[in-house]
């Protein structure tokens, strides 16, 4: 099974606790700026490594929860967008366990975050803190030993969801079966190579032992005349000439609701997307681009294809606001009549959710971008039947 998640550790804890010197200790590398001046990390810093018994991780050095500069106020507020980002946290301390320590705590308790604390330069402080309820605090000297059991404490409390090998698929493909993969390559396809997802549902079908057709639109027809594969999965943007082509015996779904379900909440855009028929004159709606690309293309899905597709699905002038990668949502989300989440491929699934749960306390229905389309294009039931059963 093809792995989808990169699971987030973010190291917190005050300005010049060592957070940086645990990052370069978890790393094994001097990837992290090291010194003595408080202060050192700005902004959150991400280093990618591979953590036996987990997989890929991705680890976030963060600034100082108490850093009182000028620029302090900004800096702890980046801090806290990586707590809506993570998988589990480290708490360092060095010297007093105090109410900085403990309003961490409770942040991390609030996301329900699981998180334990290292006890830093021991040597310099050997007072240990009381105790909170039902957390682990690792004493620690950045000795070799301590590393290692640095490491078993991060792959111990690292929840196995975060990186659970998952069927892209839902057990609806096994093996033998034949997939059909329509991928354009038009002028929104990057060169020479294919996109995330795609290759991520190409790798899913080859752990299933199954066969992979990868075909352009104006293959198929052919190919479908003297074959009847298992599933046809397409490009959500050719959701319209696909399904007048694939035959309706023949199940239809795309690379973006496959993704649904693994990073987002399925159940929670199935129900939300039909909202789109409430849309009226003026709504505001959010889009949710969880990825950073260059947008000077004119054809941009997220800016241009779908909210063309809405305005002319409901015949309303409608606002919309796009959002990039995992840039902060807007202050005022219940503004916003409906959202609509792209597949994620770029970001977890505790990214994805995180925000979803903002979304539905603010009370904004969240479709998906393939959901959305297929709306749009009267074909939303065919397209999302096969993991409605």
């Amino acid at each position: 099974m093809v792995i989808l998640n990169r699971p987030h550790i973010g190291i917190f804890g005050r300005m010049n606790v060592g957070k940086s010197s645990l990052i370069n200790a978890i790393s094994g590398q001097e990837s992290a700026l090291v010194s003595h001046v408080a202060g050192t990390t700005t902004d959150p810093v991400k280093k990618n490594i591979e953590i036996l018994g987990i997989g890929p991780v991705t680890l976030v050095d963060t600034a100082g929860w108490n850093d009182t500069s000028a620029l302090g106020a900004q800096r702890v507020a980046k801090t806290r967008e990586v707590l809506e980002q993570i998988n589990l946290a480290v708490l360092v301390y060095a010297g007093e366990f105090g109410k900085t320590e403990k309003e961490l705590a409770a942040l991390l308790r609030a996301h329900k975050t699981p998180f334990f604390i290292v006890h830093n330069k021991l040597d310099l402080f050997p007072q240990a803190p009381a105790e909170l309820e039902g957390v682990e605090v690792l004493p620690y000297s950045n000795t070799s030993q301590d590393n290692a059991i640095l490491i078993e404490a991060i792959i111990r409390h690292m929840p196995a969801s975060a990186y659970a090998q998952e069927d892209i698929f839902g057990g609806f493909v096994t093996a033998g079966d034949e997939v059909v993969l329509v991928m354009p390559i038009d002028g929104s396809a990057p060169q020479g190579r294919l996109i995330l997802p795609q290759v991520q549902t190409l790798r899913g079908l080859l752990d299933l032992h199954a066969k992979a057709i990868c075909l352009q639109l104006a293959e198929l027809a052919g190919w479908l005349r003297v074959h009847t594969p298992k599933l046809v999965v397409t490009d959500s943007q050719a959701f319209k000439e696909v399904s007048s082509v694939v035959p309706a015996s023949v199940p239809l779904t795309s690379f973006s609701i496959l993704f649904s379900r693994l990073k987002g909440d399925f159940d929670l855009f199935l129900q939300s997307t039909p909202c789109i028929e409430k849309l009226q004159e003026g709504d505001r709606v959010l889009i949710l681009e969880s990825c950073s690309h260059s947008v000077n293309k004119c054809d941009d899905i997220g800016r241009v294809k779908i909210p063309a597709w809405l305005q002319q699905k409901t015949g309303k002038k409608l606002q919309f606001t796009v959002l990039s990668n995992l840039d902060p949502l807007p202050q005022n989300l219940a503004a916003y009549k409906l959202a609509v989440q792209c597949g994620g491929c770029m970001v977890t699934r505790a990214q994805i959710l995180s925000r979803l749960a903002r979304l539905q306390q603010a009370g904004v229905p969240v479709s998906n971008y393939g959901m959305t389309i297929a709306w749009c294009n009267g074909i939303f039931k065919r397209v999302t039947e096969i993991f409605n059963k």
